[in-house]
């Protein structure tokens, strides 16, 4: 297909998820004169923050600027892992053994937190352990995979099973790869369905919930801070910053430390069941060995396949990006190729210099970001950690809390250089086959 042949008719450049989950449109509330503690921001990381701290009696107000949950987190793959950008045996050679566990087994518990979340709150947003099938490029990524995840089981005790290409299909449709390795315990989620319960779980625990509120500044003063917003100012005795991606000018030091960019992804029109069955047959989450990775799973409520790519690259014309993203589904599975797209869509993440999550505090101001392609687990858990910082509870140390949190001093907020580090992913992608 080429041309507008590829979009279905009513084709959205809306979120898939908002079929099922549209963003809450709720009269405007009047702010609060004071609270306890003021949240900027709500996604997963602002909403568990708000949840926690109010069952715990504070009152709380959480202020948005779009319509609650638009940004990331209800736009993201809805994917529910362990893993994280740095290597496990990459952390060993650099922080040490312990220094590795201590890392990966908080990359656990926040995995483990998603689903106790869920369950306590009842929310339905079809989270399952789906298991991952990660494909193998070349046979120098098999092996890869191979000696990583051989290291993570021996000191971890993670299973996984190496797939060979000859096996492949028993995972994929696709003949693109070579191998892989399917690891079981993965998840998969709804994330419009996972954010509008929480926003439900939030106002039932009594936080206050504020959207089109954006912050435009936040000042010190002698009872805590003065915060301002898009319509009206209050007073907070605490703030906790939950912008990840949509970090702005009201908090600059903050702003110069995370590197937005932007994440695509198309979904299908509705497809018969057994051609689902063919190009995915165990319903897991998938995606490549690259840096620059292509991801793919199906819609968890309906017969549609969704796929993620290019993440980085300029964001002009989302139907051009939606061809592109087309033309990578055809390559990997291409008995999709009659296949028309019903969606395609972006969102705001957040990486770091270091490419670690940080959480921490400055300036009296507490924060949790820079999820690095983690955001349903980490953001999750840094907002029920973010909360316990603020209650001052025993258990809020984690393995990421920010003793250090680069930035770079040609860095002012504006990632200009943005597609030389795209470009630099993908040749070095090109490299490692």
């Amino acid at each position: 297909m080429a041309g507008d042949d590829i979009f279905a008719a009513g084709f959205k450049e809306t979120p898939y998820w908002w079929e099922a989950a549209p963003r809450p449109e709720r009269p405007l509330q009047a702010l609060p004169a004071q609270v306890d503690v003021a949240i900027v921001g709500a996604g997963f990381t602002g909403l568990v923050a708000a949840l926690t701290l109010a069952r715990a009696g504070r009152k709380v107000a959480v202020l948005e600027a779009q319509r609650l949950g638009e940004g990331a987190s209800s736009r993201n793959a809805g994917y529910v892992g362990r893993t994280l950008k740095h290597s496990f045996s990459s952390l060993i050679d650099s922080r040490g053994l312990e220094g590795a566990l201590a890392i990966y087994r908080d990359a656990r518990t926040a995995y483990d937190f998603v689903y106790e979340l869920v369950e306590r709150e009842g929310i339905s947003c079809h989270l399952r352990h789906s298991g991952r099938f990660m494909a193998a490029l070349s046979p120098r990524h098999y092996d890869g995979m191979a000696r990583e995840l051989a290291i993570k089981q021996r000191h971890l005790g993670d299973d996984f099973a190496m797939v060979p290409k000859a096996e492949q299909h028993r995972e994929t449709g696709s003949d693109l790869f070579q191998g892989g390795v399917m690891i079981p315990e993965m998840g998969s989620i709804h994330p419009g369905l996972y954010v509008n319960g929480l926003i439900a779980a939030a106002e039932r625990a009594g936080a206050g919930l504020y959207d089109r509120a954006a912050v435009t500044a936040i000042a010190r003063d002698a009872g805590g801070f003065t915060v301002t917003t898009a319509r009206g100012s209050l007073k907070a005795r605490e703030v906790a910053i939950a912008t990840n991606g949509y970090t702005g000018r009201a908090t600059p030091w903050l702003q110069r430390r995370l590197v937005p960019f932007n994440g695509f992804m198309v979904a299908t029109e509705i497809l018969p069941r057994e051609l689902l069955d063919r190009v995915a047959p165990t319903n897991r989450t998938y995606h490549d060995w690259n840096n620059n990775l292509t991801y793919w799973r199906r819609a968890p409520d309906q017969d549609r396949l969704l796929l993620g790519w290019r993440t980085g690259s300029p964001t002009r014309d989302l139907k051009a990006k939606a061809r592109r993203l087309k033309g990578r589904m055809d390559e990997i599975l291409p008995d999709l190729k009659a296949a028309r797209l019903a969606h395609v869509w972006t969102g705001q993440c957040a990486a770091t210099f270091d490419m670690w999550p940080h959480i921490g505090s400055h300036d009296g101001m507490h924060y949790g970001a820079g999820y690095c392609f983690a955001g349903v687990p980490m953001g999750s858990w840094f907002g029920y950690k973010l909360a316990q910082r603020l209650l001052r509870a025993n258990d809020a140390r984690t393995a990421f809390d920010a003793e250090g949190f680069p930035t770079k001093f040609y860095y002012r907020g504006w990632p200009w250089f943005r597609p030389l580090a795209v470009a630099k992913f993908d040749w070095e992608d090109r490299r490692g086959l």
